[in-house]
């Protein structure tokens, strides 16, 4: 298995994680000796049920025996999207009552960049430094790092940068601004929060300046947070909602979210403004629709924050540690040291632990759990990382 994920696995990394799957189960990941790991990452925020969730499982299961794909995104109409899109609508903001299906956050990020420009019929995107929005040319031309990008260019061109949480740079944006983009809370810059009203600020410098605010809550999004959606924290309500992740409920599926006035532009000069095959899969509707009720009907966004809380209280004690940084589940264990973290992660491993690291933060270690965690299960979480710091503390 090894040696062929090396030989006809396209790599991106020389060093790849390299754990090798054989099943998973409620928050456990199994190697192929049968050994139970936690897994602290959830996939990046994926798998945010756990693993084989039984109503998730259902729910595939039961539009498995009706039919798969049937026609181009918005041709046919397919029950789960309908269903899906209507339960949006009902969870969200009145002006986010319009739903466009894709098969990724990246895509949701491509499709959004497209309809703020259509829509105001400006050029300029403004992203914050220390951000990442996906891989895809659109998407990736939102970076800052030069370290990531020098070798793709030509970018897309049109696109300024501020630092998140400075209220300074908000004067960038202007009457040329179609739309900033960013995301509620950083994921990878190290789980950094906004400061206090920072979002409302944001929100009225586009309001004055005419144009969009595009929120990508495809991490934070589904209860990470310990909100359904990180915006509610803030109480700022984005002209465009970005999901994916944990939406799909472990299935590839994505969306951006506007009102129907915003979203009306991409049918019309043209028609068929913007265009995907497999986005809103009948089977990936389905699990999210099945994603979403079970994490309401367990109220295990308002959970989240609690047990958030108790990691947070429990290893920031530790004397290796400098911070812990988080909201809900979604949490950075900050280092003193940064050649610790490479050190930490392997020790985690050794303890039953997958944890992981961010792009742009090299001291702080990934801690994601499935928000399904028990009580029980958060203290053998912080007991597996506190023996893990314990050991190269020694």
């Amino acid at each position: 298995m090894r040696s062929d994920f090396l030989r006809h696995i396209a790599q991106t990394s020389p060093e790849p994680d390299g754990f090798e799957v054989s099943r998973g189960e409620g928050i456990y990941l199994y190697d192929q000796a049968g050994n139970a790991y936690i897994d602290g990452i959830s996939g990046i925020a994926v798998s945010s049920l756990g693993h084989r969730h039984p109503h998730i499982i259902t729910a595939i299961l039961e539009q498995l025996d009706l039919h798969l794909h049937t026609h181009v995104y918005g041709e046919h109409i397919v029950s789960p999207q309908i269903k899906l899109a209507r339960r949006l609508a009902e969870l969200l903001p009145e002006n986010l009552s319009a739903t466009y299906f894709t098969n990724s956050g990246a895509e949701a990020v491509e499709g959004a960049l497209k309809l703020a420009r259509k829509y105001t019929s400006r050029y300029e995107i403004i992203a914050c430094r220390h951000s990442y929005h996906g891989s895809t040319a659109g998407a990736e031309s939102l970076r800052s790092d030069q370290e990531h990008t020098t070798a793709l260019r030509p970018l897309v061109p049109g696109i300024k940068h501020i630092d998140f949480n400075s209220i300074e740079d908000l004067e960038r944006i202007s009457k040329k601004t179609a739309a900033v983009i960013m995301e509620p809370v950083q994921g990878e810059a190290g789980v950094i929060l906004p400061e206090e009203n920072y979002l409302a600020a944001v929100k009225m410098k586009c309001r004055d300046m005419g144009a969009l605010l595009i929120l990508d809550e495809i991490q934070t999004g589904m209860g990470r947070s310990g909100k359904l959606w990180a915006f509610e924290h803030s109480h700022v309500e984005p002209d465009i909602l970005l999901l994916a992740k944990a939406f799909g409920g472990g299935l590839p599926l994505g969306a951006f979210i506007s009102s129907h006035d915003i979203m009306h532009v991409l049918s019309h000069n043209p028609v068929l403004g913007h265009l995907t095959t497999f986005g809103g899969n009948a089977l990936c509707c389905a699990s999210s629709l099945a994603a979403i009720e079970v994490t309401i009907d367990n109220d295990l966004a308002g959970k989240a924050i609690g047990k958030g809380k108790k990691i947070q209280e429990s290893l920031c004690l530790h004397h290796l540690v400098r911070e812990v940084r988080g909201t809900g589940l979604m949490l950075a264990i900050d280092l003193h040291h940064k050649e610790d973290l490479p050190k930490a992660i392997n020790a985690c491993r050794k303890e039953g632990l997958l944890v992981d690291w961010f792009l742009f933060n090299q001291n702080s270690i990934r801690l994601y759990p499935p928000l399904i965690i028990s009580d029980d299960e958060v203290d053998l979480l912080i007991e597996k990382i506190q023996n893990a710091l314990n050991s190269i503390a020694e």
